[in-house]
Parts: structure tokens; C-alpha cells; sequence
């Protein structure tokens, strides 16, 4: 390692213990997070310390100390990444989120492992009955007790009954955070979840129980929850008795999210925004808002969509994320409800090994998601049912073919069977499609095409080993950077990985990172072991951490 010649921050005075020198002694100080690290001269090599006092300044002259001190880095403990405002408004130890998988894949024990280690996690309810939610919760709640966890409440279009159904099922269980996710506009269920219950304390103070943090990718769906509640909206509450006029008053006071994820390229629904964009624009956005408002607490942006590495972990902080949240790495772990089939290809993946296909929830919009091509043929099957959906009006009109492909491929079934199996799902969630379908032969058609993108999830996390080729596994290309940091760790294999591990080793690779770069930046040459950070069993991090 070298330093410009004639390059000084100031002088260095030892306290009980002489500098190290070599490339391991310099790593080794700057994985101690608690203490500073001191770069100095010894006899014309460079050492680092961890102990003793600095004297800072270039204009210095000091002929009692024969140390010159090239390069410093302050503490920096796990507890100061990230922004304080949103660790002290979710209590939690670590600016750390593990996102909400739908179909439970962010399992009751992911999220309780988060909740017991100074993490929030949010439960993954997309796609699941409001009973299995309601069970999931239940079981959540007496495991953890009064520790922080959130639950997904994703925006549902074509369902705003069941939407509405979720909302009172948070509320009635006191679910005082969710994750919003895949929102256009701010919907009525959404708006009053945030609502209700908002009152002032006994200091006038605005108190709001329900907390909302919005997942978004796009500059005017993130302006509406930096925003209060829509007044119609309100009006319309307040007009249905849900609300009093007392909340209807002080919601005009909140935004509709106090923190926002700001969503990169990431699995599931996205717009594969780039981060070095997206986060930037986001943080714009939010320094608008906190001077155009007079809200009591300051907005908070965070960064999803490729929080993988160290690297990754560290940028996102430097440029300003409140906070990190994980998701595609999550399916990999031990604590994800999806079956080790899935954990097998996830651990397999590489970054080139994902692709946009058609959303079940939102198919006839368009709407896409991002998912695994290896190993599986669902993104070219579900592209083709959608190319088909938009060239025909019916099953029938498709050539006989292709029809006949897809009963016998995709389906499995006959057209009409698989047909009275969605009919029977839809009367007990939606009979409103049924009626339409009914009518509207291209809309049967897509209900039995959306049928088969539904089941295709289901498939994968139960691990039904003969439709492999049909499973539909989310995963954004963060898969594939992870699997290339931890090669050759002990985390390569998926039976070692715990989401704990995974996010304790990310943050602390942050750390050490951070440093480093702050270091480089007064001169430092390092050499490339130092600024490489290898995934480290938990015993050992928080023997780092507490050191």
C-alpha cells in the first residue's frame, strides 16, 4: 500500500501500542467498526492503529511525534448507517429491511428472525387469502411479542374488496406498518388505513398508528404518497362513516408514506429502473416536499433493487438511503416458504439469468414481472398466453395448434376443465369475474391464461417437481451479484444461508467499505485485499461489532 509522497493529514501519538504495518494489520483495523483506523508512517512503511490521538491539519509542524499521519478513518458502528429518524420511528437497531415476497415466501420466520436481531421485515400477504394472512399474523405476533414487524398490502385493481378486506384485517390485528406495493394511484383501503386512527396527543403532537412505507419506481406515483391523502378520498370516508371528522381534519396534516423505497431493478413487479437514476431523483423529490410541507417529521427515502453486495450496500448509503431493503437474496435463505427446488436454481443463478414476463395480477394491463429463466421455461410460456390473449377474442379463435399446445403443455387439461377450476376459485374471491367472463369470451380466456401465471408461483414454492419447467420464480439480478460475492464462502451453499447472516454481513461489508473509501479519498492507495470483504460467520460479526 502507498500514499502520495509529502501527503499528510496531520500527526499521530501512539498510547500504549505501536502501529502494524502490512496489508492483513490494515484490513484487520478497518473491520474494528468501533474505533478509529490511523494511517501512519513507520520507518517509510505504512501501519494502522486503531488506538492513541490524532493531531488533524496540514499546516502542522510536530518534531515530538515521528509519526505522520497519512489517512484517517472515525468509527463507524452498525447503529450510524443509515438515517436515525427512520430507525427510532420503526425501533429498530440496523437500517435494515427485508421486503415483502409475496405468497408468504417472506415467511412468519423470516420476519420474526428480522424482528429478534434489530431488523424489520414485512410479512409477504400478495396472493394469499385473508385467512392464511390472518393465521400468519397471529402466529407472527405471539412469536415476537411487541417487536416491530410490517405485512405487504399490495394494490389490487381488479379486487378492491379484497384490498378493503386486508385493511380491516390489519387494523383489527393492531398490523401497524405495511409495505405498499405495486400501487398507480392511492386507493380508498389504502388511504384508510392510513387514516384511521390519527389524533393529536396530550402535546398537540400529530400521532399517526399506521405507518406506510411506499414501494415505487416512478416520480408521479411517489409525489402522491409524499402527498396528504387525497380530499376526495377523504370526503368519501368520512361520507361512509369510516372515519371521523376529527382524521378526516388531520390527515390533511400527514403524508400518505412517511418513507419511501425508492424501487430499482429489482424481482417481481418492476419498471427495471437503474439505481444511480432512480435514487437521486427520489431524494430530489423528498427535499421538495420536506421544505414544501410542514410535516413533523422529515420524509426518509431508502433504496431497493440490487442491495447484494457490500459495494452495492455501501453506495446506497453514500448517496443518501434512509434505509436498504433486500428482497431476491431473501428467497435463497432457509427462512423463505418456498421450496429448496427454488433455493437450488436461485443459488445457481447468475446476473444474466433473469427476464420480464407477464403479471397474473395485472395481465390484461400489461403489467410485468421480473423473474428466473434458468432452469425454467415459464417467461417464454407466459409471453406467448399473453401474445395470444392480445391477438384474439377467444380460446376458440386461436389456431387448433396452438390450442391444442397449450392444453396439452401448458394447461395440462382441456381448456374448459381448467376453465371450471378458475370459475370455482373466482366465485369465492371475485364473482364479479365470473359474470363477466361468462359474457365475454376473451375475458374467460384471460382468467384460465391468468390461472396458469397464478398456479405457476404456487408450483414453485410447494416445489411440484413435475412442473419445473412451469415455475415462476421472482428474482431480479441482484441473484446472481450475490451468488458471485458469497462464491467460496460459507454462504455459497443455500443451506447456510440465514437472513440474518446475509444482512449482518452486508451491513458490516458496508462499513468496512465506507472506510476504505474514505481512506482512499485522502490519498491511500489500497491494495485490492483490503477493500474486499468476504462473508464472515455470525459468531464472528458480532464479536467485530461489539469489539
Amino acid at each position: 500500500m502507498t500514499i502520495k509522497k509529502n501527503m499528510h493529514q496531520g500527526f499521530w501519538q501512539p498510547a500504549n501500542t505501536l502501529p502494524e504495518k502490512g496489508v492483513d494489520s490494515i484490513k484487520q483495523s478497518l473491520m474494528r467498526l468501533s474505533h478509529p483506523v490511523y494511517l501512519v508512517d513507520l520507518e517509510q512503511e505504512t501501519a494502522a492503529a486503531n488506538t492513541g490521538s490524532a493531531l488533524v491539519g496540514r499546516d502542522l509542524k510536530d518534531e515530538t511525534t515521528p509519526y505522520p499521519l497519512r489517512a484517517y478513518a472515525p468509527a463507524l458502528p452498525l447503529e450510524n448507517l443509515g438515517d436515525a429518524g427512520f430507525k427510532a420511528r420503526h425501533g429498530i437497531r440496523y437500517p435494515y429491511v427485508a421486503g415483502a415476497m409475496a405468497n408468504g415466501i417472506t415467511s412468519v420466520e423470516m420476519v420474526a428472525a428480522m424482528a429478534e436481531n434489530g431488523m424489520i421485515g414485512f410479512f409477504g400477504a400478495g396472493g394469499l387469502s385473508v385467512e392464511q394472512v390472518e393465521a400468519a399474523l397471529v402466529a407472527l405476533k405471539q412469536r415476537i411479542g411487541d417487536r416491530p414487524f410490517g405485512s405487504n398490502l399490495i394494490h389490487s385493481p381488479g379486487d378492491p374488496e379484497l384490498e378493503m378486506s386486508v385493511v380491516n384485517l390489519y387494523l383489527r390485528l393492531g398490523v401497524t406498518r405495511v409495505s405498499a406495493a405495486a400501487f398507480m394511484r392511492i386507493t380508498p383501503a389504502l388511504a384508510y388505513y392510513r387514516i384511521k386512527g390519527i389524533h393529536r396527543d396530550e402535546n398537540g403532537t400529530i400521532v399517526t398508528p399506521n405507518l406506510v412505507i411506499a414501494k415505487v419506481s416512478r416520480i408521479e406515483v411517489a409525489r402522491q404518497f409524499f402527498s396528504p391523502p387525497p380530499e376526495k378520498l377523504v370526503a368519501d370516508l368520512l361520507n361512509r362513516g369510516l372515519i371521523t371528522d376529527q382524521e378526516a381534519k388531520l390527515s390533511q396534516s400527514i403524508p400518505m408514506a412517511q418513507d419511501l423505497t425508492a424501487e430499482a431493478d429489482s424481482g417481481g413487479h418492476t419498471d427495471n429502473r437503474p439505481a444511480l437514476a432512480l435514487l437521486p431523483i427520489m431524494l430530489a423529490l423528498r427535499d421538495e416536499f420536506n421544505e414544501g410541507f410542514t410535516y413533523d417529521s422529515p420524509l426518509c427515502v431508502g433504496l431497493a433493487g440490487g442491495i447484494a453486495t457490500p459495494a452495492a450496500t455501501a453506495a446506497a448509503f453514500h448517496m443518501g438511503a434512509a434505509y436498504v431493503l433486500s428482497g431476491s437474496i431473501n428467497q435463497s435463505c432457509i427462512e423463505a416458504a418456498t421450496s429448496d427446488g427454488v433455493k437450488q436454481l436461485l443459488a445457481r443463478t447468475e446476473q444474466a439469468d433473469v427476464a420480464m414476463a407477464p403479471a397474473a395480477d395485472m395481465f390484461e394491463l400489461g403489467a410485468r414481472v421480473q423473474v428466473l429463466k434458468r432452469g425454467t421455461m415459464f417467461p417464454l410460456r407466459a409471453e406467448k398466453l399473453y401474445r395470444l390473449y392480445k391477438t384474439y377474442d377467444a380460446f376458440e379463435a386461436i389456431p387448433l395448434a396452438q390450442q391444442r399446445e397449450i392444453e396439452t403443455k401448458f394447461l395440462l387439461a382441456s381448456f374448459e376443465e381448467t376453465w371450471q377450476q378458475t370459475r370455482t376459485f373466482f366465485l369465492t374471491r371475485n364473482i364479479k369475474e365470473v359474470v363477466r367472463a361468462e359474457n365475454d369470451p376473451k375475458h374467460k380466456m384471460s382468467l384460465v391464461f391468468r390461472s396458469y401465471l397464478g398456479q405457476s408461483s404456487r408450483w414453485a414454492t410447494t416445489g411440484e417437481m413435475n412442473r419445473l419447467m412451469d415455475f415462476q420464480i421472482w428474482c431480479g439480478p441482484a441473484m446472481g451479484a450475490f451468488n458471485q460475492w458469497v462464491k467460496g464462502s460459507f454462504l455459497e451453499p443455500p443451506e447456510n444461508r440465514r437472513v440474518v447472516d446475509v444482512a449482518l454481513n452486508l451491513l458490516v461489508g458496508a462499513a468496512v467499505l465506507t472506510r476504505a473509501g474514505w481512506l482512499r479519498n485522502q490519498g491511500a492507495s489500497l491494495d485490492s485485499k483490503i477493500e474486499k470483504f468476504t462473508p464472515i460467520p455470525r459468531e464472528q460479526l458480532l464479536e467485530m461489532i461489539s469489539m
